[in-house]
């Protein structure tokens, strides 16, 4: 029986805070970098930018044009695919607008994948595979396999995972350092 691997969507496959920074500056009059937004802006945010910065990110096409995080992405989740039961696990739940948007990008994005294995939900500690590429520590704590941290200016000061940087690791990981398929 093949080992399965889900693998998180926002900022691991796709490139989120860069659109989320550019809407943050354009809805607040601000010019955040997006390092300085990835360094926890977003957690620090006042109640009433709170709100509208939700409804920004709930507009139905907000998910759609997201570039691809790291281009190696796509050939190692090919590679992957070839060798595992992948599956996509994003908490969408976070963002109800994002599921079409979601579905349709990683359609166009990782067109071989099978959508019966995109999985939308909250919590992750639903998913029941042998490995979660992810990058919040709060999901990877709810999950039960062998989790592994995608690398973040936010998520630095974690310990207790295997910790990745880019997809090229995450292929050294998975192809090349001989995990049990």
């Amino acid at each position: 029986m093949r080992k399965s691997i889900a693998i998180d969507m926002d900022q691991v496959l796709a490139n989120s805070y860069k659109k989320m920074v550019v809407a943050y500056n354009e809805a607040f009059g601000e010019s955040l970098t997006e390092e300085e937004f990835l360094q926890g802006t977003r957690k620090s945010l006042d109640p009433s930018k709170e709100k509208r910065f939700f409804e920004l990110l709930n507009e139905p096409s907000f998910f759609r044009d997201f570039e691809v995080l790291d281009l190696d992405s796509i050939e190692v989740v090919r590679q992957l695919n070839n060798q595992f039961d992948v599956y996509i696990a994003t908490a969408a739940m976070d963002v109800p607008g994002s599921f079409h948007a979601k579905y349709e990008w990683l359609r166009e994005h990782f067109p071989f994948l099978n959508p019966q294995n995109f999985v939308f939900c909250g919590n992750k500690a639903v998913i029941h595979t042998d490995y979660l590429i992810d990058d919040n520590p709060r999901q990877l704590e709810a999950f039960r396999g062998q989790g592994i941290l995608y690398a973040m200016p936010y998520n630095e000061h974690v310990e207790g995972y295997v910790r990745v940087r880019n997809w090229k690791e995450i292929g050294e990981y998975f192809l090349n350092v001989g995990v049990e398929k």
